[in-house]
């Protein structure tokens, strides 16, 4: 392997690790107002939600109902119970019988 390659990926590295140690090093006993910390906290919902509805409701263009019936099983079941196996698992169950996987 070139020499090059080798300082290239650790330079690579370092500059993807050090934004990320920073705020930690100077910021670490700063407290953070509550409703930034409460916009924050959405943030994460917010991303998964705008990266997988989109494909939920394209995945059967045929049928979109199946595919919005299968996301609705996924958001009560999580609302009421968790998890995430039963209700991935629950939202492909619903979709196929609803696309006609038994008949």
């Amino acid at each position: 392997m070139d020499n090059n390659l080798i300082f290239l990926i650790f330079g690579m590295a370092g500059v993807t690790y050090v934004p990320r140690l920073l705020p930690f090093l100077f910021f670490s006993n700063t407290q953070i107002p509550r409703k930034v910390d409460a916009f924050l906290k959405c943030i994460p919902v917010a991303a998964i939600g705008a990266l997988i509805i989109p494909g939920v409701v394209t995945a059967t263009p045929d049928m979109p109902e199946a595919a919005l019936l299968g996301l609705g099983f996924t958001a009560i079941y999580s609302f009421f119970r968790g998890g995430i196996i039963v209700p991935v698992l629950g939202s492909v169950g619903v979709t196929y019988l609803i696309l006609g996987g038994l008949g």
